[in-house]
């Protein structure tokens, strides 16, 4: 993928041309007593001063509700402002849980989740990370998508910073008002690309709360270590624009000079204010401007775009597993996509990458192994001098084909991937092709929401009589054909994002590398067990999410080491403990 940027750079420098050297320190510095090293230890709940009364009782990070003990509840004048009773976490969680599984729409368990996550964090990451199979479709997609369709109907109070073009040329104070200052890891998102919603302008704001959620309860970041950012530069959305409840900027998108000048205005802030380790993960933009993003800024800040890498790294890390499943090596596979964006040509680049690094191949011939299909049908190189740059990698020569399935007959993939952003494009004939010449065909329908899904997973074992091996980007819940129950794999960027991030502060890496996101992928598909394949699964169950993300975060964090990108010393002898004790736990604190 580092080569496939420098071909948008230029001749700018790569990764690893940078000198490490420029930079000092790296690692983590608990502020809070976050991490699980220092949860025996009693902590003071400072705020601009020592937290007491109605103060503590508004303050998330240090309210407990009615889990005060009475010592602290006189040492805090806390007497009179909470009933008698006291309760323990894991009721208050038994309470929360049942709560929410009383309400019938999805929406206001999310509503529910955000406003506990707002005056009790503790507890919300305790439930979320005890019950995370459960939870994740809520705090996350799909639910996510309907809650930033609708946020400017049911926003109540800021969860992070919104930067717009008002504050052109003030945006290093604009940053210096959050009120945080030992930031690692930023989630930034200028609305235009939600999931496959399209443009959601200032109301795509749930996606950076909602990553950073999940960097806190699945990868152990600290909650107070991330920032969630909209960049609002304007909305195409008429019907945004005509919302008299919409809570963005009321003009159309800002484009060329203009949005770039903004941008770097920007990146050059948050260098500023936060420092050269910073992890910016670039969330949601369109197509156009993604990749320029990536390729721009990856030499000179330590940038993620999980659209582009993220999403990658989790379905090589799928079909890595799925070889025990199906016959042969990586190499032996043809691929075929449907969609030419973001994802689609992230995907393919990695997976040309790790087929390179297997067969010692050069990676122009292993992206022959990758076709692609767009909208105007099989990128193919008599389509050259009217596609986009980042698709021309992967015009190969092949007579021009129109439809899906025209290609999938003709180039007769062993694997078929979708990145389309619409639904329903997996058609029956589709799968029943892929059927008639693959023992087991290997399908994922990866764009989300659900609704947004190529196929649903009923209809993939259905029409494949129950040869296929599936998995999604979105859940889908287990499905019985013919006397046999099939479990339906999700290909969720959280396997990796999470725990990617932690190696990457936990060892002060200055720059993102491939051969970071091909290490966080082989480990992923190590976690996949023996009983997950008998169940037809390619990923392993959410529940040991934590332990997998410690996992990748080690992972990581040697390959960086390893490429000289580290920038703390000494190394730790055991980079999977060390991650472990890293990581933020929400059991609540005693007080003094």
């Amino acid at each position: 993928m580092e080569s496939f940027m420098k071909g948008i750079r230029g001749d700018a420098p790569c990764v690893l041309d940078m000198d490490p050297t420029h930079t000092v320190g790296g690692g983590v510095e608990d502020f809070y007593g976050e991490d699980h090293a220092t949860e025996d230890q009693l902590v003071t709940p400072w705020t601009i001063s020592v937290a007491s009364g109605h103060t503590l009782l508004r303050d998330k990070r240090h309210n407990k509700g009615l889990a005060f003990t009475e010592v602290e509840r006189d040492a805090h004048y806390l007497r009179g402002l909470l009933p008698p009773a006291i309760s323990s976490q894991e009721l208050q969680e038994r309470k929360m849980m049942k709560n929410l599984r009383s309400y019938e729409v999805p929406l206001q368990r999310y509503q529910a989740m955000m406003d506990l996550q707002e005056r009790n964090e503790r507890l919300f990451y305790k439930i979320l990370i005890d019950n995370v199979e459960e939870l994740l479709p809520v705090v996350y997609t799909p639910t996510v998508g309907e809650a930033c369709q609708k946020y400017g109907s049911i926003f109540r109070r800021p969860q992070g910073l919104y930067i717009s073009l008002k504050e052109k040329g003030k945006i290093l104070e604009v940053l210096r008002n959050w009120p945080e200052r030992s930031i690692q890891v930023i989630v930034v998102t200028d609305g235009e690309r939600i999931l496959g919603l399209g443009d959601l302008g200032c109301q795509g704001m749930g996606i950076p709360v909602g990553k950073l959620s999940l960097y806190t309860a699945l990868g152990g970041v600290r909650p107070s270590a991330c920032l969630p950012i909209t960049l609002d530069v304007g909305t195409n959305n008429e019907t945004l624009l005509n919302d008299e409840f919409y809570i963005g900027l009321k003009q159309k998108r800002a484009r060329g000079q203009e949005y770039a000048d903004f941008l770097q205005e920007f990146m050059t802030a948050v260098k500023q204010s936060y420092g050269e380790k910073v992890l910016i993960q670039f969330e949601d933009f369109a197509n156009h401007n993604a990749f320029e993003l990536l390729a721009k800024y990856g030499t000179t800040h330590l940038v993620f775009n999980d659209d582009i890498q993220g999403t990658a790294s989790v379905v090589l890390a799928g079909l890595l597993a799925a070889l025990k499943l199906v016959s042969g090596n990586l190499a032996d596979h043809t691929f075929l996509f449907l969609g030419a964006g973001e994802a689609g040509t992230g995907i393919a680049e990695l997976i040309a990458l790790e087929i390179s690094r297997q067969t010692k191949a050069p990676l122009e011939e292993t992206r022959k192994k990758l076709w692609l299909v767009d909208s105007k049908g099989l990128v193919v190189s008599s389509r050259n001098e009217s596609l986009q740059h980042f698709k021309k990698p992967w015009a190969h020569e092949h007579e021009p084909l129109k439809t899906l399935l025209e290609a999938v007959q003709a180039i007769k993939p062993t694997v078929l991937i979708g990145t389309s952003g619409v639904g329903q494009t997996f058609t029956q004939e589709v799968v029943e092709a892929m059927a008639s010449f693959n023992e087991k065909p290997l399908i994922l329908a990866l764009s989300n929401p659900t609704s947004q899904a190529e196929c649903t997973a009923e209809q993939a074992y259905t029409w494949s009589k129950g040869k296929a091996i599936f998995a999604s980007g979105s859940p889908f819940d287990p499905f019985e054909y013919e006397g046999k129950t099939f479990v339906p794999g999700q290909a969720n960027n959280a396997y990796i994002f999470p725990g990617f991030g932690l190696g990457v502060i936990m060892c002060g890496a200055i720059r993102v590398h491939d051969d970071m996101l091909l290490a966080a992928s082989e480990t992923l598909a190590k976690q996949v067990s023996e009983e997950n394949y008998t169940n037809g699964l390619i990923y392993p169950p959410f529940t040991n999410i934590r332990k997998i993300s410690a996992n990748i975060a080690a992972s990581v964090a040697a390959k960086a080491y390893e490429l000289g990108l580290a920038s703390r010393r000494p190394r730790p002898d055991d980079l999977v403990k060390y991650a472990e004790s890293c990581m933020y736990t929400p059991v609540y604190r005693n007080y003094r």
